[in-house]
């Protein structure tokens, strides 16, 4: 991914945040002569409640159906490549209050390259699936109590291939009209927050340089 102009995230600690977020990833995976392969699963920190400040050192941790041939392709090429994005909106140029005037879009992703290690036992596996729905379920107030539901995870766990990423590289852009007017901003932001957006509005009103959240997760 192309970093550029104003729009480096503002802080390591918002790359973790936006994919502790927004953990649905993009697994990208390709073998020597052959098309990339894309898998939409999610991929977590290893231990939910643990949340480093920032991607040096920190080992993700996923699954895919085990019918998913993408998985057999990760001991020839163990390079692979994580997409994580947050919410994207549209900014018309009704809101910037002068013509001529050309439309764009606001969004933020994160890019994690990193080296896959399978990780296929029934106990490693048992321990993913379980800490993927903690994770998704600390989201949630209140979250949903798995117990009874365990040994059914148990069952199915056999169907599945667990997986650890190793990051080596991080990327981000957050672009979040950076590049415009401070009234012209608010008023894209107000547009977003009141267009179907909520969570973009708030991600641009958090890297606001006026802020006092100063480039900081907002919760």
């Amino acid at each position: 991914m192309r970093v550029y102009g104003p729009y480096v995230a503002p802080s390591p600690s918002m790359e973790v945040d936006l994919v502790r977020r927004n953990p649905f990833a993009v697994v990208i995976s390709a073998e020597p002569g052959r098309a990339p392969v894309a898998t939409h699963v999610p991929v977590i920190f290893p231990r939910h409640d643990e949340v480093p400040p920032t991607f040096d050192g920190v080992t993700m941790i996923g699954h895919l159906a085990r019918k998913n041939p993408q998985w057999t392709q990760f001991a020839a090429e163990p390079e692979i490549l994580l997409v994580f994005s947050g919410q994207h909106g549209y900014v018309s140029p009704s809101t910037y209050g002068h013509e001529p005037a050309v439309p764009t879009l606001n969004y933020a992703a994160v890019h994690l390259t990193g080296r896959v290690e399978l990780t296929d036992s029934r106990e490693e596996s048992l321990f993913v699936v379980e800490e993927t729905v903690r994770a998704l379920e600390s989201m949630r107030n209140p979250p949903w109590d798995m117990t009874a539901s365990r040994e059914k995870f148990a069952s199915l766990v056999q169907h599945v291939v667990s997986f650890k990423v190793h990051v080596t590289e991080a990327r981000a852009l957050f672009k979040l009209s950076q590049d415009m007017a401070p009234e012209v901003r608010d008023r894209v932001r107000a547009d977003l927050a009141t267009g179907g957006c909520p969570h973009l509005a708030d991600l641009m009103a958090a890297v606001d340089p006026r802020s006092d959240l100063g480039g900081q997760p907002s919760g």
